[in-house]
């Protein structure tokens, strides 16, 4: 299956939820959900009653827009969270957050994860020194994040961080804006990653 390349902000209209998949227009305040709370379509204002299975598909298809993963790829992430001890949910939401591209979208280098993704995958990025093309890697506890020497002059990567100068940066990441260079400390808990997902849906899905 290939990647979704359709208008994102439907894809928030249809589930509800505020996903981050749109840059410029959602920092600038002017996101279709805000304007038009209801789903698309001829029939997007109707209230639809969802079953249980529609639920769990539902907050599914949420952490998959949300971090951009293909259902192979969040199959592969499911499996091993639930090879880990602990709750497979918050195992799941913490290996995510170790993605490559997600790490370098929280550090403000990229206004979506999307396009932090295309950095990483353009050889923008480099970890501990090194440069990492793949926006799967799993990031490390202490392992040093930084854009390229040649690459700090992208209009993008400017942008980016003009943009989100004022919005709060993640407590498990420590990030020098001015040098485009950060550390990640260390694996957030749960409960400090604010995302709207119940993860339990999901576990409870793939345990039928």
């Amino acid at each position: 299956m290939a990647r979704y390349i359709g208008p994102v902000e439907r894809i928030e209209r249809r589930l509800g939820v505020n996903l981050e998949l749109k840059g410029e227009r959602r920092l600038a305040g002017k996101s279709a959900l805000d304007r038009r709370p209801y789903a698309p379509g001829q029939h997007g204002q109707r209230r639809t009653k969802i079953s249980e299975y529609g639920q769990q598909l539902r907050e599914k298809q949420k952490i998959k827009y949300y971090y951009g993963v293909l259902e192979k790829q969040f199959r592969r992430f499911f499996k091993e969270a639930n090879r880990q001890e602990g709750s497979t949910g918050e195992n799941l939401i913490r290996l995510l957050e170790r993605r490559l591209d997600n790490v370098v979208y929280r550090m403000g280098f990229a206004t979506t994860r999307r396009a932090a993704r295309q950095l990483v995958t353009h050889g923008h990025v480099l970890v501990n020194g090194k440069k990492v093309n793949i926006p799967s890697y799993l990031v490390k506890e202490g392992d040093r994040i930084e854009i390229r020497e040649k690459s700090k002059n992208n209009p993008q990567i400017q942008r980016a961080l003009e943009l989100r100068a004022q919005t709060g940066l993640v407590p498990w990441i420590d990030v020098d804006k001015e040098k485009m260079v950060g550390v990640f400390q260390r694996i957030p808990e749960r409960s400090e990653v604010n995302i709207p997902v119940d993860e339990r849906l999901v576990v409870e899905l793939y345990s039928k």
